[in-house]
């Protein structure tokens, strides 16, 4: 009624109630019109839309080829494509024709992965031995095998004996000069998910670690994947046989920051990898120092700590941390298993770290990797064999410095020289002489020959940041002995084809 009230002097001036209420009518109708004209139409609701019933299964697929192909997140898409990286493409490559000193002779043989063989004979005898008991652990209640012990959930940074057992074990290979805590221990499914759960606590989306290169090329994958950490290269030399100094991280540091990076901290290997060479406890402590003045963290993978077979001394960054002169909370530590005992199939790795809330995120991402529980039980009874643990580790260390003198010695005979080392299952081998050009591309050329031609897998230097071409990681403890004279003398060919 207030709608039409307005109008009424002039309704009943002209035209009587039948005009009066027409007008108020015509001007609401044309109103929704307009405003129905200026609407956006609504989306359709994907719940309620059917589709007539007339249409035939042919027409379903041809409207569902018109929209396209579903598309996956973007951050999949990136991850989906094929490696660029000349250390995953060699890898890639050997698993389409490997060599067999039986089955394969003409095969490539893989000198990219690191992973030993060396002690197999050891493993074997043990796992042999105690393998089943080690899985069948006793009820308190009636002496016989409880199944729980391995079947129901069990904290996800491992087993309080795991973690003591690991303890005992790192610092015996390491010296037995420092001491690990359990309770700043978290046990994770390999060292790749140590590396990226760190990077996950220790800098945000779009921070950056420096890292002393040339290294691992891993690192790109294990950190940048999931994380949105970057790695800055602090480029080493070899005139100081690739390492590291303070000046270097220095002047990486002041131009991360004129680009407007932020910078989280340090991480590096020690042994290096790929190089192989030991930090010295001067170098560790000036890293530390540097880290402490510049208010970052400092991330050292030490995965080949037992694996260390020259005259140099092996010390743990938790070792100088443990001195007495730094705040500790900054230093944290990646173990695992995999090179030292032989066994990345197990998926065993460990972040030891100071920083209380470090430790407290790292159990709680452990959900995403943690450790089967079965392994765990074997590794308790194989870590707390110290008898079976001395003699293996003795042994291990003698056969990689016998392989790496066959290895080296094979190179030095074809006039190859090779950086010095004394730790990893690799050694830092300088091709340049080989090169065409001393360039990348010319690297890259090299080491499509080695692969095509010569069918060796040897990782080039571009893929691990190395500023200086020619230089190739080639990982020997896989290598049976006669397998090094067949792998020389192919390189021999390659280098006499070139020069032809």
């Amino acid at each position: 009624m207030r709608l039409i009230v307005p109008l009424q002097g002039v309704v009943q001036g002209r035209g009587g109630l039948f005009v009066g209420s027409l007008i108020p009518c015509c001007l609401f109708y044309f109103l929704q019109l307009y405003l129905k004209r200026r609407r956006s139409p609504p989306p359709p609701d994907s719940d309620s839309t059917e589709l007539p019933r007339t249409s035939s299964r042919s027409s379903l697929f041809t409207r569902g080829n018109s929209i396209g192909r579903v598309r996956v997140s973007s951050r999949a898409s990136p991850l989906a494509k094929p490696p660029d990286s000349p250390y995953y493409i060699g890898l890639d490559r050997v698993k389409t024709d490997p060599y067999d000193r039986v089955t394969n002779r003409d095969g490539i043989i893989q000198l990219g992965l690191a992973e030993s063989t060396l002690c197999f004979d050891l493993l074997q005898r043990w796992m042999s031995e105690n393998l089943m008991d080690s899985l069948m652990m006793q009820s308190d209640v009636d002496g016989g095998f409880d199944v729980s012990s391995i079947a129901m959930y069990q904290p996800f940074e491992g087993l309080l004996e795991v973690r003591v057992a690991f303890a005992d074990f790192m610092s015996r290979i390491m010296g037995g000069n420092v001491s690990f805590d359990p309770s700043n221990m978290v046990i994770t499914a390999g060292g790749t998910p140590a590396v990226e759960v760190l990077a996950f606590c220790l800098a945000d989306h779009g921070n950056a670690f420096l890292i002393p290169s040339p290294y691992y090329p891993g690192f790109d994958r294990d950190i940048k994947f999931r994380t949105g950490v970057e790695l800055i290269p602090v480029h080493c030399r070899s005139s100081d046989n690739f390492t590291v100094t303070v000046s270097a991280l220095e002047q990486a540091l002041s131009q991360a920051r004129k680009r407007g990076s932020k910078v989280s901290g340090i991480l590096f290997s020690n042994p290096s990898n790929p190089v192989g060479n030991i930090l010295s406890r001067e170098t560790l402590h000036a890293i530390l120092s540097f880290a402490q003045e510049k208010n970052i963290h400092v991330i050292s993978d030490e995965i080949f700590a037992g694996s260390v077979y020259g005259d140099k001394e092996f010390v743990s960054m938790a070792e100088v941390a443990a001195s007495g002169d730094f705040d500790k909370s900054r230093v944290h530590i990646i173990y695992g298993l995999s090179k030292d005992l032989s066994l990345p199939g197990f998926r065993t790795g460990v972040i030891y770290s100071f920083h209380e809330d470090v430790v407290s995120a790292a159990k709680k991402l452990m959900r995403f990797c943690s450790m089967p529980v079965p392994v765990q039980r074997i590794l308790i009874s194989l870590l707390s064999d110290t008898r079976f643990i001395e003699e293996y580790m003795a042994a291990h260390r003698q056969r990689i410095r016998d392989k790496h003198f066959l290895f080296v010695e094979g190179l030095k005979q074809l006039g190859i020289p090779c950086a010095e080392s004394g730790g990893g299952l690799y050694c830092w081998v300088d091709m340049s002489s080989l090169l065409t050009s001393y360039s990348e591309k010319g690297e890259l050329e090299l080491f499509e020959k080695l692969l095509s031609v010569a069918k060796i897998n040897a990782t080039p230097g571009t893929a691990c940041y190395c500023i200086e071409p020619g230089w190739f990681r080639c990982c020997f403890t896989a290598l049976a002995d006669e397998d090094i004279p067949v792998i020389m003398e192919r390189i021999k060919l390659l280098a006499e084809s070139s020069t032809s």
